[in-house]
């Protein structure tokens, strides 16, 4: 198993990630709230964590929803996965989405969200004049059928 050391300054009264079973990709992240956040049905709010990360160069933590969180109540990360790049010291913060049936209330201390570590491959972009053709050629959503 590699480990990655993530250096993590937590606000007072935030939770640091956890990963809740030994197979778990994901570590648990959570809300830090002065008072409850209501997200109404459709609605989105922008939750804290009180959390600052100095990830390694190479890395990068993506931000991902809760599985029992959307199929229970229909709330859901809205940019997943959410990057937070190596460079970036701010405070994480997680964008929710209500898609559910009824309102939805965020309160201190509640799993948000899970974090997973993963590595970057930095591409390199080159202009060209043309593609190399393929199989599928510009065909897409939805163009390789149904099964």
């Amino acid at each position: 198993m590699n480990k990655v050391e993530i250096k993590c300054l937590a606000s007072d009264g935030a939770v640091i990630p956890q990963y809740k079973t030994a197979g778990a990709a994901g570590a648990d992240v959570c809300a830090l709230l002065s008072e409850p956040v209501l997200i109404k049905k459709g609605g989105r709010a922008v939750i804290p964590t009180g959390l600052f990360f100095a990830i390694p160069q190479g890395y990068e933590i993506q931000v991902r929803p809760r599985s029992g969180l959307a199929a229970k109540n229909g709330v859901t990360v809205l940019n997943t996965p959410g990057t937070i790049d190596s460079d970036y010291r701010g405070e994480v913060k997680v964008i929710l989405i209500n898609l559910g049936d009824e309102d939805f209330t965020v309160n201190n201390g509640d799993r948000i969200a899970q974090l997973v570590v993963s590595p970057v491959t930095v591409g390199s972009f080159l202009q060209v004049g043309e593609l190399d053709e393929t199989e599928r050629g510009s065909g897409g959503f939805g163009s390789t059928g149904k099964n």
